[in-house]
């Protein structure tokens, strides 16, 4: 049996998903060329490649075993679906905005009746109403931004990653509905009856994940002055060192650092005494 994996056909998190993949070992085999359904280079995996909007569906329903989207529209779906991983990347948050001139800045001063234009109307709406505010949510494909200025919404529920957009449009955000990001999901049922292969997928992808941001610091250095580089030396579980054979009372050491540390790192070990050194980077940790 073929372990299906859907990802988003296009937008913002289709390229990332697809590289993510990639990484992690699981390339497509014609990544020119993008069918409905793209062979892997391992022939128990497939990938389905379909809207972000309704893979979460699919993969509740068993038409995909594994996807790759956004929280937002896990939960817009009411999916119930296995969430395997946060992929670290597409944050953004599903945010109440309104107008710039509007009277409203927060939900205490949305009035009873007020209509909210939306491409999320169940998490909208659920939200709201457990704030005790009687709306009506009016759903809109595209164009939410422009519904306050035709007459269309009072506020307007749309999902923003810095703003930009939202002031560009003459809005101002007055609530936090949902904070999102992308998720690894799995079918409940497929999540069971093929446990090893997706715990297989699951730990290349986050093995990538763990990667990122990292490097492999390795250096040989006299015996004398073993101390002082373990001191300065950080890493995932302390640095390994080991006897280099071909010189007396030389040691390799290596660690996996933070790439933003290497800089001022790499200086500190020289002046310790190390030489030899190698900044590596790492494609999976785990």
């Amino acid at each position: 049996m073929q372990i299906k994996i859907a990802l988003p056909s296009k937008g913002r998190i289709s390229d990332p998903s697809v590289k993510l993949l990639e990484r992690a070992g699981i390339g497509l085999k014609d990544n020119t060329n993008r069918k409905l359904f793209s062979e892997t280079h391992d022939q128990e995996i497939c990938v389905m490649f379909t809207r972000a909007a309704d893979i979460p569906e699919f993969v509740a329903d068993g038409a995909a075993d594994i996807g790759i989207t956004g929280l937002d529209l896990i939960e817009e779906n009411d999916a119930d679906v296995e969430i395997l991983e946060d992929l670290n990347f597409g944050r953004a948050n599903l945010v109440l905005a309104s107008p710039e001139e509007s009277p409203i800045n927060s939900l205490k001063e949305i009035k009873p009746g007020s209509v909210v234009a939306t491409e999320f109307p169940n998490l909208t709406g659920k939200y709201l109403k457990s704030k005790g505010i009687s709306v009506k949510v009016v759903e809109l494909s595209g164009s939410t931004e422009i519904a306050p200025f035709i007459g269309v919404a009072d506020i307007v529920a749309d999902i923003t990653s810095t703003g930009t957009t939202l002031k560009m449009n003459h809005l101002k955000i007055i609530d936090i509905i949902l904070e999102s990001s992308i998720k690894l999901i799995a079918n409940k049922n497929s999540f069971q009856e093929n446990k090893d292969k997706i715990e297989a997928i699951r730990t290349g992808i986050k093995g990538v994940l763990d990667a990122e941001g990292k490097k492999l610091v390795m250096m040989n250095v006299a015996k004398e002055h073993l101390d002082q580089i373990k001191q300065a030396m950080p890493g995932l579980n302390g640095p390994t060192v080991s006897n280099v054979l071909s010189n007396e009372g030389i040691m390799a050491v290596h660690a996996v650092v933070d790439e933003k540390d290497v800089f001022n790192l790499v200086n500190k070990l020289k002046i310790i005494g190390a030489r030899d050194i190698l900044v590596v980077p790492i494609e999976r940790i785990i």
